[in-house]
């Protein structure tokens, strides 16, 4: 029966499926966050750089979207609304860390940041075999130097390389003009060009991961605050 019921969510079109999760219906719920939830974290990171925040800035996406889900018309796809909310709570953030900035030492809180980041992949590169480590050691490499691009570019570049959307996607998304989406996704690839080897283009599906156990973390996270 429970098969039989997730497969009735999945053929649901968005709107349905809106108004399921309006009715705080697990099941819908489970089914949203797990469509979304690392598309959201992307665009999330993109923007905060910091994989803590970003989780933060989703699930207070979802919780923020979720009690406004009745005014979700069907325009554009329910990904996309969830989208255009999460990168408002990310763009927030952003803008109250930088006013945290400048009350403290810059350099100090990005030494500290770095350090912080660096002993949380510790633990999970260390074990690994040494094929998986050096893509992981790739992967971050990509990481970080997509991290080092400004953020308009940043958010284009995840969007469009990353998560596959389409030109006009990304630009309903983020609310920029799709002229202004071709520019700043040329610009981002022409900055990594220069600094990056051509060979480690291919390994950019396999940047910022958060699936597995991170996405059911989050959908749990989600369920408990809301249902």
């Amino acid at each position: 029966m429970a098969t039989l019921a997730k497969l009735e969510l999945e053929g649901l079109d968005d709107l349905a499926l809106a108004g399921k999760v309006a009715t705080r219906d697990p099941a819908a719920v489970r089914l949203v966050t797990e469509r979304n939830n690392q598309r959201l974290y992307r665009a999330a990171w993109s923007i905060v750089r910091n994989r803590a925040e970003a989780e933060d800035a989703v699930q207070s996406g979802y919780l923020r979207a979720f009690a406004a889900i009745g005014d979700f018309a069907g325009r554009s796809s329910l990904g996309t609304w969830l989208m255009r909310i999460v990168i408002n709570e990310a763009l927030g953030r952003a803008r109250a860390a930088r006013r945290r900035r400048k009350h403290l030492d810059g350099g100090g809180v990005a030494v500290m940041e770095l350090y912080r980041d660096r002993l949380m992949r510790g633990s999970t590169t260390e074990l690994l075999p040494d094929g998986a480590l050096a893509r992981t050691e790739v992967r971050l490499m990509l990481e970080e130097a997509i991290s080092r691009l400004p953020a308009s570019f940043r958010l284009v570049f995840v969007m469009r390389e990353v998560e596959e959307l389409s030109v006009e996607e990304t630009a309903e998304a983020i609310g920029i003009p799709p002229a202004t989406v071709k520019t700043r996704h040329h610009r981002a690839r022409r900055r990594l060009r220069e600094e990056l080897a051509p060979e480690l283009r291919t390994a950019l599906t396999g940047t910022f991961p958060f699936a597995g156990a991170d996405c059911e973390a989050m959908t749990d996270r989600v369920l408990r605050a809301y249902c």
